[in-house]
């Protein structure tokens, strides 16, 4: 038996082995009920997909990973695949944008110019402002 830690924002990690035995993953739902006093997670079936969306439904899900796991190396999603990872609860509506290949294109562009040093921290907007002057 695994014990779980209630984190900031209500949040709890389930164990490797839960989600493994479960086969449940990121992205997945969990319906959540009170039963005899104790909290009982069952997994909540998606709805049926056509094969052509379980594919795009994988692919969602290995670049929502991928993302997550190391945004200067990972690949943005297509429209397609952001509009079934909406539909399906993996990622919010309104932060569609933020997953788009356009978007992480200029997330691995900031990422390169972090570790390459091109980047200037200020002390104040007045110094920024400043500096944009001086171009």
């Amino acid at each position: 038996m695994s014990t779980v830690r209630i984190g900031p924002n209500r949040q709890v990690t389930i164990p490797q082995d839960v989600l493994e035995k479960l086969e449940v993953g990121v992205g997945d739902s969990l319906q959540a009920n009170v039963e005899e006093g104790k909290l009982v997670l069952t997994p909540k079936s998606a709805p049926a997909l056509a094969p052509q969306e379980e594919k795009l439904l994988q692919q969602a899900r290995r670049k929502i990973a991928r993302i997550r796991k190391d945004l200067a190396r990972s690949q943005g999603l297509t429209s397609a695949e952001a509009n079934i990872a909406i539909r399906l609860g993996l990622i919010d509506s309104d932060q569609r944008w933020w997953w788009m290949e356009g978007w992480q294109a200029g997330e691995r562009q900031a990422e390169r110019d972090i570790k390459a040093g091109r980047v200037k921290t200020f002390e104040s907007a007045h110094e920024l402002l400043k500096d944009l002057r001086k171009r």
